[in-house]
């Protein structure tokens, strides 16, 4: 422990700090060599750097409409000259010391933040319709076979046990790619995505049908990673990825595009869930790779691997009889877990 572990959670003024450090560090009796504490969780240079990047990068992200990226990064040529609170002044202090880093504002490439070509002219009615053909002829259409099951919530149905509860909304408008006279079924083969989407809570009485396809229904995969030839300023793919982590502001770009996808003879989308990231814990829009991980074909599955698919299916596929109703089961929520992230509340 002499030689390796330098710090403790003890060291820590600030509380998301210690309690970040308490997630990371190990446990050891002995008296940490800064503070002398022996109750600490005891952090070695490689976590206290692992500390440093969760606590002052990842905690500091920021999301404008698409997009996202850190307000803070570090590294060893420069010296500290963000501002942060009073009360992290000491604990900078310490990685400084044993890191031998500065922390200061960074500056984000700013495709990082949106501004991509095709994600810009998505943005405008006028160019749209162009990105929409691009979409469809650079996406790959897959066929959801025959007796594919997935997940279908619904809370507080009236009539739970009625298969219909389960058909898309008699009243289409509110979501993600329905609209008027263009209803959607919403579903997925992950079941607590299910969930999230469906923002339940402990109140709800929580009902869910399995479902499976009757025939082969046509697809388009949005979720699929395309190869391009261009940068991160010119990518299909990374425009894909940000219209749909971003929130209802979206919502117009994305039921247009939907109804473009059904006239083109589609069943469907396969399409990135909102929750993604939360679901699989992974960092958006990494600085130093950029779109490197998604060309590259190593990194590739991992990729593919962080997002995770949602269906939508046009029409009314259950009153259709494209799918059925395998079964329907009232669903409870045992307990809730947060995994969580800390990060400084004032940075200047």
């Amino acid at each position: 422990m002499r030689n390796k572990e330098k710090l403790c959670s003890e060291c820590f003024t600030d509380q998301g700090l210690k309690l970040l450090a308490e997630r990371i560090g190990i446990e050891n009796s002995e008296n940490c060599l800064n503070c002398s504490n022996s109750n600490g969780i005891k952090l070695d240079i490689e976590q206290i750097e692992t500390l440093a990047y969760r606590f002052f990068v990842v905690g500091s992200i920021f999301k404008p409409d698409y997009g996202a990226s850190p307000l803070i990064q570090f590294n060893k040529h420069q010296k500290t000259s963000v501002k942060l609170s009073d009360s992290l002044q000491k604990d900078i202090k310490l990685f400084e010391k044993e890191l031998g880093i500065g922390f200061f504002h960074y500056g984000p490439r700013l495709w990082m933040i949106g501004e991509i070509e095709p994600l810009k002219e998505l943005q405008n009615k006028k160019t749209r319709k162009s990105i929409f053909d691009r979409i469809v002829n650079e996406f790959p259409t897959v066929l959801l076979k025959e007796n594919e099951l997935f997940y279908r919530i619904r809370t507080n149905p009236k009539k739970p046990t009625n298969e219909t509860e389960y058909d898309s909304s008699p009243y289409p408008g509110n979501g993600r790619l329905d609209s008027e006279n263009h209803p959607v079924l919403y579903g997925s083969q992950d079941l607590e995505v299910c969930i999230h989407e469906c923002r339940v809570t402990v109140e709800d009485e929580i009902y869910v049908a399995t479902l499976k396809t009757n025939k082969t229904l046509k697809l388009l995969d949005l979720t699929e990673l395309i190869d391009e030839d261009c940068t991160e300023f010119e990518s299909l793919d990374l425009s894909i990825q940000m219209l749909f982590l971003a929130s209802k502001h979206s919502y117009e770009i994305t039921k247009d595009l939907s109804l473009f996808i059904k006239e083109k003879g589609f069943d469907g989308i396969i399409y990135p869930s909102f929750f993604s990231l939360v679901r699989t814990g992974k960092i958006p829009f990494p600085t130093v790779y950029g779109i490197s991980t998604r060309k590259i074909p190593q990194y590739k599955e991992f990729e593919k691997s962080s997002t995770i698919r949602n269906l939508a299916l046009f029409g009314n596929p259950v009153k259709d009889k494209k799918i059925k109703v395998k079964n329907i089961n009232k669903l409870g929520l045992n307990r809730i877990i947060y995994d969580y992230q800390f990060g400084p509340a004032e940075i200047n």
